[in-house]
């Protein structure tokens, strides 16, 4: 009896330690990802692209709210729509990683804005947070393009990590007159298990089980020496309580984020849209259904334009109804 109790106590000890160093390289893990500096090669690449899209080029700048620098490209075709499009990466990539979606929105008029998340590609800082501060700084670029191009209607689009931080910045009264968001996930507790199970190859139970403690370790490290909880990371809640028209696109075969991430955002907000792609793996709608994406991603944002919608209003009503009081309309619109 003595050994048997003996051995469940070192285990359980030997079992903690492990846990807390586990959890400890999780947290570190995704809050120093992989960058991918921006190179040479990428900035001819978005410079072809602008001249092909007969778009002027500008290097762009902000200052988030904690003070870090924030760069990217801003695109204005020549013959534009009056409308503006930003363009968000995924995890360990940088502004180039969007350039397709560039290309595709700047054929049909759009203005583009394709920033750098914070520590990606050349913008300053350190640590990547899900949204938790990406969001912010979202709401500063959607800010500066209001203020600087003054478009009728600023559209997201974005994709993995960056669709997450997109989808959490609305939040908050923003400037966005619709959005689109490609494979993101509900909230950062769901991707953390997803993780875990996805490193032993076991699906996301096991982090909900038998290696909670470690998630749990990840997340109560990261609050307390980095002052970030991400319990508050949930692109789900966020939808939620938004009334921004969002429309999610996610394959069928994703193995990096699961389609039940889409499905649980889509499930708590009964305006969303939800269009599953057969075939297509991680972010890769594009590459599996190209002219698909581009008809219902131009749809989307031409349905929620404000100016056009506005106009056809205008046209089709009848004259006592042309003095009624104007719907509510994101900022970017009332000018």
């Amino acid at each position: 009896m003595r050994t048997t109790v003996r051995f469940i106590i070192s285990s359980a000890v030997i079992f903690a330690i492990l846990a807390v160093g586990a959890g400890i390289f999780l947290a570190e893990g995704a809050l120093h990802p992989g960058r991918r500096r921006l190179s040479a090669a990428d900035h001819s690449r978005g410079l072809q692209i602008a001249a092909q899209g007969n778009a002027a080029f500008d290097e762009v700048e902000i200052t988030s709210a904690d003070g870090i620098r924030l760069r990217g490209w801003n695109m204005r075709p020549l013959q534009n729509n009056g409308d503006a499009v930003i363009l968000f990466h995924g995890l360990s990539d940088n502004r180039i990683g969007t350039i397709g979606y560039a290309e595709l929105f700047l054929k049909h008029g759009y203005s583009v804005l394709m920033p750098d998340a914070r520590a990606h590609g050349e913008r300053e800082g350190e640590l990547a947070t899900y949204g938790l501060l990406e969001k912010k700084d979202i709401q500063r670029w959607s800010a500066w393009l209001e203020s600087n191009e003054h478009p009728h209607c600023i559209f997201g689009f974005a994709e993995s990590m960056g669709a997450a931080g997109l989808l959490q910045s609305l939040q908050s009264e923003g400037h966005f007159c619709a959005v689109i968001a490609e494979s993101p996930f509900s909230n950062f507790r769901e991707i953390a298990y997803d993780r875990v199970g996805q490193f032993f190859r076991t699906g996301p139970w096991l982090g909900r089980t038998i290696l909670r403690p470690a998630v749990d370790v990840a997340f109560i490290h990261a609050k307390w020496k980095y002052k970030l909880n991400f319990e508050e990371v949930s692109p789900q809640n966020a939808v939620a309580a938004s009334r921004v028209p969002v429309f999610l696109i996610h394959g069928q075969i994703d193995g990096n984020i699961l389609i039940r991430h889409s499905r649980r955002i889509a499930a708590g907000n009964k305006s969303v849209i939800l269009w599953e792609v057969p075939l297509a793996d991680h972010c890769r709608a594009i590459g599996v259904a190209p002219d698909e994406l581009e008809r219902r991603a131009v749809a989307w944002f031409q349905q929620h334009d404000v100016a056009v919608n506005e106009l056809s209003v205008t046209v089709l009503a009848k004259p006592e109804q042309q003095d009624a009081a104007p719907r509510e309309q994101p900022a970017a619109a009332r000018r």
